[in-house]
């Protein structure tokens, strides 16, 4: 087997294990590890070769930018204390505490490679967290802290990561350096993301294709990575400064087909991207774990102690984060999202998987240093870091199902229905303020069309959210719905035959293909502004 039928293996497992994953409550990504060690086991696999200054990337733009699709910044701006005491405190916290016990108890191991050892299974992994999360019915505040603390830490673990290897390859270190480093790196990858969002967001406006519109967001995260990195700046934080930025300012509420292209395409890139991703994990379990044949009690010993650091400085730094966040919110009225309970807080503790991050930038540590010589314990960080991966991945992704429903946490029901009847009502208003004005611009308008289209307009809130109709007029509208779906449905039949005919007409000898397939096209599109609104559940 070569290198590329063994990514078109991972690319086929990534897509099988989705539903897999579903059916046996599993995270696609834990499953996807699985395979990439069960691959790494047989002989007739070959080794992987990619480049590690290549993984980050590669895999890193995409995922944070499918990522960012799914929040706002808004959502950052009102959680920034809980993603600052997760995302930057917590990291450096875990660095030190992983760098202190590296230090003392690996031979040969210098401060400065402890604590690249320390930068680089410090942060969570976020795809592996938010996947995990997003598929279990969590509060959708937790799911927020999760997808920020995710999305900011590898910000601030990789700007700690290149500090720590510049030190270790030349053997110095300035503080002040050090610290300057670290603020030029953010505001260059600030300053690259807005100024890359900015142009795209205009150039997005001129290219009316949608086809155009999502190559252009392809190109997008990795411009922004590449750029930022080019001008020594972080490009994990570029990559999110743009992702935001288009969020906000590129969307456009009449491009319904654009959005609706837009979003499939991030969730078939988001599906292969981290399926490959996970899958390159185990498989590089034969490279690493080779090295280190004859010392496996010494190095998995010390591997399963920075695994307990890992996870137990989580765990002792949540506990009281979360107790002063609530205290803060019940005193101040702080509109953010918070662990509510000791239960939501132990999820959140258990949610801390690692993941690719962590694994492209302990292979990215390079042979030599300065001088000529080997990397001060080179073998052993790799080792360390990925039993860390595994460990956390394998064991906490696994679990993590069960300990939801052991600790009974589930969706705040109230809130999200509250917000769906909000978003209900404000819908109703704007449809009703919409058509006044239209009555006034257009004076001629027939009574039936205005009775008929303001009924249209109430329907829409209705669908958002039933229960915001009166009893007596909820039957009324049960039996309206009930003839539109009955239509809907004929309507549908007879365009499925419609496209039916056309299909078969276009194998026909003599056809002309490109015809055929405008017509589908327009039969296609009929289709879908026909289709029948979401059922509620």
């Amino acid at each position: 087997m070569d290198q590329l039928a063994l990514l078109l293996l991972l690319l086929l497992g990534a897509v099988v294990m989705v539903p897999v994953g579903e059916r046996l409550s599993l995270p696609p990504p834990v499953l996807m590890t699985l395979i990439g060690v069960g691959l790494a086991l047989v002989p007739w696999v070959p080794n992987v070769r990619v480049p590690p200054e290549l993984i980050l990337p590669l895999v890193l733009p995409p995922l944070l930018y499918a990522a960012v699709q799914r929040t706002s910044w808004r959502q950052f701006a009102a959680n920034k204390r809980a993603i600052f005491l997760l995302a930057v405190a917590l990291v450096f916290v875990t660095t030190a505490a992983v760098a202190a016990l590296a230090h003392a108890i690996v031979p040969g191991l210098p401060l400065a490679g402890a604590v690249v050892l320390g930068a680089l299974v410090a942060p969570p992994d976020p795809v592996a967290a938010t996947a995990v999360a997003g598929r279990l019915g969590l509060p959708r505040r937790m799911v927020s802290i999760l997808e920020g603390e995710g999305l900011f830490n590898d910000v601030t673990a990789i700007v700690l990561y290149h500090v720590a290897l510049a030190a270790a390859v030349s053997g110095s270190f300035s503080l002040p350096a050090a610290l300057g480093t670290l603020a030029l790196s953010a505001v260059v990858a600030v300053a690259v993301g807005l100024g890359l969002g900015w142009a795209t967001a205009r150039l997005m406006g001129r290219l009316e294709d949608p086809t155009l519109q999502i190559g252009l967001t392809l190109l997008v995260p990795f411009a922004a990575y590449v750029l930022a990195e080019e001008f020594h700046g972080s490009g994990v934080l570029a990559v999110l400064t743009t992702a935001l930025f288009l969020t906000e300012h590129a969307m456009d509420a009449d491009d319904v087909l654009g959005r609706l292209a837009g979003r499939t395409f991030w969730e078939v890139v988001d599906t292969l991207v981290t399926g490959v991703a996970f899958g390159l994990i185990g498989l590089e379990l034969h490279n690493v774990f080779g090295t280190v044949s004859g010392r496996w009690g010494e190095l998995l010993g010390t591997g399963a102690a920075v695994v307990g650091v890992v996870v137990g400085v989580r765990l002792l730094w949540l506990l009281p984060a979360a107790w002063l966040a609530r205290r803060l919110h019940r005193r101040r009225d702080y509109d953010e999202d918070i662990p509510m309970s000791w239960r939501e807080t132990v999820i959140m503790w258990w949610s801390g998987m690692r993941g690719v991050a962590s694994v492209a930038l302990a292979l990215a540590i390079p042979f030599t240093v300065d001088g000529g010589d080997a990397f001060p314990a080179r073998d052993e960080i790799l080792f360390i870091a990925f039993s860390v991966v595994l460990a956390t991945l394998v064991i906490q992704g696994l679990t993590l199902p069960w300990l939801v429903r052991r600790l009974r946490v589930s969706p705040d029901a109230k809130a999200e229905q509250a917000f769906e009847r909000e978003l209900a009502e404000r819908v109703l208003r704007a449809t009703r303020r919409r058509l006044k004005e239209i009555q006034e611009e257009e004076e001629d308008l027939p009574d039936e069309l205005l009775e008929q289209v303001a009924r249209r307009a109430y329907d829409l809130g209705v669908r958002i959210y039933p229960d915001i109709l009166e009893e007596d007029r909820r039957e009324g509208h049960e039996k309206r719905v009930a003839r539109l779906k009955r239509l809907q449905r004929v309507n549908g039949e007879l365009l499925s035959a419609a496209r039916h005919e056309v299909l078969s007409a276009r194998s026909e000898p003599g056809a002309d293909p490109e015809i055929a397939d405008r017509v589908l096209h327009q039969l296609d599109m009929r289709s879908l502004r026909g289709a029948p609104p979401p059922e509620q559940s």
